[in-house]
C-alpha cells in the first residue's frame, strides 16, 4: 500500500506547495511593497496612494473639554427622570445591587450618591477609585458611568459606559432616589 513511490510523492507535494506559498509571498511583498525586499536599505519608503477623507488629516471629531461634558452633564441633570432612570439601571443589575449590604460582583449602589468611594463592607476594591474619587457626587458618578476605564484607570468595572449625558443624569437621580 504505502511504497517508496508514494511516500515520495506525498513529500514531493508538501515540499511544492511550500515552495509556492514561499514564493506567493516574495510576489507580493515585490508587487505590492509590504516587505524588506521591496525596497533598499536606507530608502525612504512612500504610500503608493492616499485616500483623501474630508475634514482633514485624521482630525475626526473635535474633543469636548470636561467643562463642556460637565455643563452638559448638569442640565441634563437638572431635568433628570428617575422613574427613566429605573430603566437605565437594568444593565448594572447583572453585577450590582440596591439592597444595602448585599454586594454581587461589584459593590451595592444602595446610597451610591454621597458616599465615600472604596467604603463598602465586605468588597474587595482595586484601589484605582480612591486615588480618583473621594466622596461619589452626581459629578464623580457622571464621569465615572461615561467612561469607567478612562476615568478610573485601573477599576475593576468592565463596563464601557454611558455615552448619552441625558440617560447618565436619569441613572444618577434614579440611584440618588434609591439609599437602600
Amino acid at each position: 500500500m504505502f511504497d517508496t513511490m508514494t511516500l515520495t510523492k506525498i513529500v514531493g507535494g508538501f515540499c511544492g506547495a511550500l515552495l509556492v506559498f514561499l514564493l506567493g509571498g516574495w510576489l507580493a511583498q515585490v508587487v505590492y511593497g509590504t516587505g524588506e525586499t521591496a525596497h533598499a536599505e536606507g530608502e525612504e519608503v512612500h504610500q503608493a496612494y492616499i485616500i483623501p477623507v474630508e475634514g482633514g488629516e485624521g482630525e475626526g471629531e473635535p474633543e469636548v473639554s470636561a467643562e463642556e461634558r460637565l455643563a452638559e452633564f448638569q442640565t441634563a441633570f437638572a431635568s433628570a427622570d428617575a422613574a427613566a432612570g429605573e430603566g437605565e439601571f437594568r444593565p448594572c443589575a447583572a453585577c450590582h445591587s440596591l439592597a444595602a449590604g448585599e454586594n454581587k460582583t461589584g459593590p451595592t449602589l444602595a446610597g451610591v450618591v454621597g458616599r465615600p468611594s472604596d467604603s463598602v463592607e465586605g468588597y474587595d476594591y482595586s484601589g484605582a477609585l480612591e486615588q480618583v474619587v473621594d466622596v461619589w457626587s452626581p459629578e464623580h458618578l457622571n464621569f465615572f458611568l461615561e467612561a469607567p476605564q478612562d476615568y478610573v484607570p485601573g477599576t475593576k468595572m468592565n463596563f464601557r459606559g454611558i455615552s448619552d449625558a441625558q440617560d447618565r443624569a436619569n441613572l444618577i437621580a434614579y440611584l440618588q432616589g434609591n439609599p437602600g
